[in-house]
């Protein structure tokens, strides 16, 4: 008798830590997207712009989570047709406003997520908490994270990478696309860094 109440001692406290790996395999699901990078202001007109977005698995933008002004507002100079930034220069952003459907958002939609370019150097961090642009928490699946930058006029580039919600926390994985090179705007936006947390 004795020596069954012993087995059955080990065998409980030997199943402890299966429990107790089981919950931290629970906790390491994500419940969060970070997108951070290194922003340098650059001088002159045709730079500075970046949207960051989510995409679905169709394609539609789930949330933008921050887009520069100057590419949204409405703005006119002397006897100029106020029209918005997109619209003025077509190089702002072009994936962006082509996924978001800009045309079709109102201004007050538009400044739902729009907020002023940095006027200083560093980090630049954006965090998606896996809800819709009216809050709704999304479906559980895989989705794409972007970051759009026009460096300079017509040189763009372009970070994405895909990831699951129900997938481990850690890094995603990004591919990069450049229009053009602009070697006196490169070092606008670096060290692009998506992490699932």
């Amino acid at each position: 008798m004795k020596k069954i109440f012993t087995a059955i001692i080990v065998t409980v406290f030997l199943a402890i830590p299966a429990v107790a790996q089981n919950k931290n395999a629970k906790a390491a699901k994500p419940s969060s997207l970070e997108v951070s990078f290194n922003y340098q202001r650059q001088a002159g007109p045709g730079s500075n712009q970046y949207a960051v977005w989510i995409e679905n698995e169709k394609g539609e933008v789930v949330k933008t989570l921050f887009v520069t002004s100057f590419t949204t507002k409405v703005s006119a100079r002397g006897n100029e047709q106020p029209v918005r930034g997109y619209i003025k220069r077509p190089s702002c952003v072009p994936t962006w406003v082509k996924a978001s459907k800009a045309n079709d958002l109102s201004d007050q939609q538009l400044d739902a997520f729009t907020g002023a370019t940095p006027r200083t150097n560093g980090t630049q961090t954006f965090t998606w908490d896996f809800t819709d642009q009216k809050g709704k928490a999304v479906q559980k699946g895989t989705y794409k994270v972007f970051v759009e930058a026009t460096l300079y006029n017509a040189s763009i580039i372009l970070y994405s990478g895909s990831f699951s919600t129900q997938g481990k926390v850690g890094n995603v994985a990004l591919t990069s696309q450049l229009t053009e090179p602009a070697d006196s705007h490169k070092n606008m936006v670096t060290d692009v860094k998506v992490v699932l947390k």
